[in-house]
């Protein structure tokens, strides 16, 4: 007879892990939100999180346009768009709609997935020797940087505080020439029982030879040995490949989210 798999956490459930597993250096509670700024440095880092646990369901719809207000005042002091982190669920309805008058853009959509520690799935093709670390190397952080990075050395400096700001392991493959070609993030929330994987990057020269899989494999092995409970990660919805990728592995999805940013208003010309 077959164990049947654990449930798998819902997105709501995963809310403060996957916050925990980004920390922005610059956060502030307001009402059920918690804004968050990383000097621009990533859309996580630097977007608001409605926290579901407060504000569940139309309990505080009375109050968003007040906390609206609050938080344009609060990123226009640190000359940042307001950008909402939002799942599209029946507790964020009314906060859509407030945005939806309010003309906020939709983007970025991405999804949630989750598996379990107990599915013994092992990714197709993962033969190449990865390296583990607790803390990113300067190989490992210019890999991730080239692929996924935006912008020059100061913010490479913010995304390494986020990175460090909460306990991790670090995953690197290397090239036929020795070189770094590949690198992927565990982050383990103290407390979760959960692991996070992020930063998944593998340079274009060295893609389609099964690096991304040995990593993933490497990163789930390390969560596993560590009492890991369960997985999650984040991927783009317009990213086929790397779902089909994390579905071989076991993952499904749980939930989705998207960002909400205000349009820049224009200023008034002419006479």
């Amino acid at each position: 007879m077959t164990t049947p798999s654990p449930v798998q956490p819902t997105p709501t459930g995963l809310e403060a892990a996957m916050d925990a597993a980004w920390p922005a250096p610059d956060r502030h509670d307001a009402g059920g939100w918690t804004l968050r700024a990383a000097a621009g440095v990533t859309q996580r880092a630097n977007s608001i999180w409605p926290r579901s646990e407060q504000c569940g369901g139309d309990r505080c719809s009375d109050d968003l346009p007040g906390l609206l207000r609050e938080a344009r005042a609060w990123y226009r002091s640190r000359r940042l768009p307001v950008i909402f982190q939002l799942f599209d669920t029946p507790a964020a309805s009314a906060l859509h709609r407030l945005l939806d008058a309010e003309g906020f853009t939709r983007q970025s959509e991405t999804l949630v997935m989750t598996r379990s520690a107990m599915d013994a799935r092992i990714p197709a093709g993962a033969t190449p020797a990865v390296e583990l670390a607790t803390e990113p190397s300067g190989e490992w952080l210019r890999v991730w940087w080239e692929v996924d990075g935006r912008g020059g050395e100061d913010s490479l400096a913010v995304a390494e505080t986020i990175l460090r700001g909460c306990p991790s392991v670090y995953a690197l493959v290397r090239d036929g020439d020795g070189g770094a070609a590949a690198v992927g993030r565990l982050a383990l929330p103290r407390g979760s029982g959960q692991g996070g994987l992020y930063c998944m990057a593998t340079l274009p020269d060295a893609r389609r030879q099964g690096f991304a899989a040995a990593i993933l494999q490497a990163l789930l092995q390390a969560g596993s040995e560590r009492g890991v409970d369960g997985f999650w990660l984040l991927v783009t919805a317009a990213n086929r490949g790397a779902q089909e990728l994390y579905a071989n592995a076991g993952f499904r999805e749980a939930g989705r989210y998207l960002y909400r940013q205000e349009r820049p208003r224009r200023a008034l010309t002419g006479c």
